[in-house]
């Protein structure tokens, strides 16, 4: 609704509904559809943005990622030396049964594809076993081969101590 209504002068003007002036022509409507959205260049800041944050917290969580695979690698291990332990009480030997059969590692849970295999291989060398000693591995596979290049196979042994194969002098970095 729109009314007409003179000032003191006699002088019409034309007021909407509410009691505002009403704008003709385009600059009424440049002005809403400026406050309507986003310009490109603000669209274009954020993804900017986004870009960036990713670039710096991509290459952290890969980095968790294998420290988490390696760990749960080495709870595997541990599994398997309890395995080699008690078929040494068994056996009073860790390369061979009493009955002259020699000594493979079970296939255990830890070492499903759920868990770690997808991951890791466990592996019991037949050079580094023998009546009183053992070696067990966790050899990586798959991306864990690439992305953990500086520890790489680890070994644990019936001492206790512990190896990694590409990088001896830091263990305490790798275990």
């Amino acid at each position: 609704m729109t009314w007409l209504l003179s000032d003191k002068n006699g002088l019409a003007s034309m007021f909407g509904a509410h009691g505002q002036a009403r704008l003709g022509g385009s600059r009424a409507r440049t002005c809403r559809y400026r406050e309507a959205g986003f310009t490109m260049i603000e669209l274009m800041i954020v993804v900017a943005i986004i870009a960036i944050l990713t670039a710096i917290a991509y290459p952290s969580y890969v980095t968790y990622i294998t420290k988490t695979h390696r760990v749960a690698a080495e709870g595997c291990l541990a599994e398997y030396a309890n395995y080699m332990e008690r078929f040494y009480t068994t056996n009073l030997s860790y390369s061979k049964t009493s009955a002259a059969v020699a000594n493979a590692l079970p296939a255990m849970d830890c070492a499903a594809t759920q868990q770690t295999g997808a991951n890791y291989t466990y592996d019991l060398p037949a050079g580094n076993l023998s009546v009183s000693t053992y070696t067990v591995e966790a050899v990586p596979i798959n991306a864990q081969l690439t992305r953990d290049a500086k520890c790489g196979t680890l070994q644990l042994d019936q001492t206790g101590k512990r190896t990694a194969l590409n990088d001896p002098t830091d263990v305490a970095g790798c275990w």
